[in-house]
């Protein structure tokens, strides 16, 4: 599913409108007509493709991302699923304030790269990758990962967010990442660590571990890759389930 499909983030437009504009045969901004919906309606819808499409043209995500609710973002990913960001980050703690962050993996376009505390994670740095990138995708990344960078390294992390807790949500995966990759039959290479082994590593690493440092770094790796495998399926649950069984009707 497209931005091009969703017409939500028109004010006075939500889901029952939208699917009824789906039912109608109206499934992109390419056929719409103001007979299904009131005058109204129909010129705020037409006002908003109007903007939509130079918004798109300007590869400006921000516009549909401001309108959509958190469960709505995941139709952001296609449009921008070659430049879309996979994030996480891994701490001492969960207090932003009294805590340090460890290291941050960043995927994309199919390259991670993980940047450590201490060696090559900087403000500078960070900012740079988060500028590169249309799309910011994580798990509770808008109420941990997100905040912690922030706070830490004062960095601007305002780009297009998708945060896979929400969608998660609407399909009924619960728990942490780790759960919701076993119910979505996501296996893993290795061994699952926990975030208080995580920190464990870290110390280990502090007193002149090394290893301790690689496992670590595997361990934030696999959990931002596999962040892809996530979205894309949690994508492709959703496109079913919100926007085909409505073109289905």
């Amino acid at each position: 599913m497209r931005i091009e499909n969703s017409f939500i983030p028109v004010r006075g437009v939500g889901e029952r409108t939208e699917r009824k504009l789906w039912e109608s045969g109206v499934t992109h901004w390419d056929e719409f007509a103001g007979d299904v919906v009131g005058p109204t309606t129909a010129d705020r819808i037409e006002a908003y493709i109007e903007e939509g499409r130079t918004r798109l043209a300007d590869d400006d995500l921000s516009f549909f991302a401001d309108e959509l609710p958190a469960s709505s973002r995941w139709r952001l990913y296609e449009n921008a699923s070659r430049s879309a960001c996979f994030l996480d980050i891994e701490t001492t703690g969960l207090d932003a304030d009294s805590n340090d962050v460890t290291t941050v993996t960043l995927h994309r376009g199919g390259e991670t790269t993980t940047l450590v505390a201490g060696r090559d994670l900087t403000a500078e740095r960070l900012q740079a990758e988060l500028d590169r990138s249309a799309l910011l995708v994580t798990f509770n990344g808008q109420r941990f990962d997100v905040p912690f960078l922030e706070t830490c390294y004062d960095v601007d992390a305002s780009l297009p967010h998708v945060d896979l807790l929400y969608p998660c949500r609407m399909l009924e995966l619960t728990g942490g990442l780790k759960q919701v990759e076993r119910d979505l039959g996501i296996e893993r290479e290795r061994p699952d660590l926990s975030g208080r082994d995580a920190v464990r590593l870290w110390h280990r690493y502090e007193r002149g571990d090394e290893d301790s440092l690689e496992r670590l770094i595997e361990y934030n790796r696999a959990d931002t890759v596999n962040l892809e495998t996530v979205m894309e399926r949690v994508a492709d649950r959703l496109h079913r389930q919100v926007f085909e069984s409505a073109c289905a009707d």
